[in-house]
């Protein structure tokens, strides 16, 4: 398989630990990012310096602009032959419950977290007959509440998808996707705000990133495995205990 994988919010977070680690098993990385210009480049120098036989480029789009994300896997084409691996990590999330959701709020989940999934993935089976693409959705799509009103109808939007595309693309190309949980707190927030949430689910403690990195090893290495969720949740979407 093409080892060049495309990981969209690579500069930080969830995305940051993708490409590191993708970078240590030997990938080419072609790092996305929207605002974060600065953490991208400081993330290609660093794994440029730790991994001098690969290649790591960066490439900036804002993905609530749809000619921005029509262009981005042209533009990694211009530096790296085809893609092997698409990682739809990007995402937005933001409160607000259904009765007070503004039309903007429904447009900016929906876009950032559904539709640019959509139209690189297109972009990727129209482009290589061979690949992977994996979905970052949410363990919130296995309920209804409704806090977070349009992020959690743009993720579980993207795991129909998943199914989707996982039919009409296969055999060639394989299509995924991963749920975490309780994985890192918010920027504004420490690791005590995760331990509260933990609380309530079966496990009783965060996951961090040790588990969405083992299910997206289990993904890359299981060759029969396409159209499924594997939720790295410490079992939050079963529900409390």
């Amino acid at each position: 398989m093409n080892k060049t994988a495309l990981i969209t919010g690579a500069s930080k977070r969830i995305g940051k630990a993708l490409a590191m680690h993708l970078a240590n098993k030997g990938w080419n990385l072609a790092l996305h990012y929207n605002s974060s210009a600065t953490q991208a480049k400081a993330l290609q120098q660093e794994l440029s310096q730790r991994h001098p036989e690969s290649q790591f480029e960066i490439f900036k789009a804002n993905l609530m602009q749809a000619e921005e994300v029509e262009q981005l896997i042209p533009e990694v084409s211009k530096q790296f032959s085809s893609i092997g691996l698409l990682l739809n990590n990007a995402s937005v999330f933001e409160p607000g419950y259904l009765k007070d959701s503004s039309f903007d709020l429904l447009r900016q989940q929906l876009a950032v977290n559904f539709e640019a999934p959509f139209l690189l993935s297109k972009a990727m089976a129209n482009q290589t007959a061979n690949g992977i693409i994996i979905n970052f959705v949410d363990t919130r799509i296995t309920n209804n509440q409704s806090n977070y009103a349009a992020y959690s109808i743009s993720k579980k939007a993207l795991w129909e998808l998943t199914k989707m595309a996982a039919l009409e693309l296969a055999p060639g190309i394989r299509v995924n996707a991963i749920a975490p949980g309780v994985t890192l707190p918010p920027e504004d927030k420490d690791d005590s705000y995760l331990w509260n949430l933990a609380a309530n689910i079966p496990m009783k403690k965060p996951g961090g990133l040790e588990p969405i990195l083992q299910s997206l090893d289990y993904i890359l290495a299981n060759s029969h495995l396409t159209g499924q969720l594997l939720f790295a949740d410490g079992g939050e979407s079963l529900g409390k205990n």
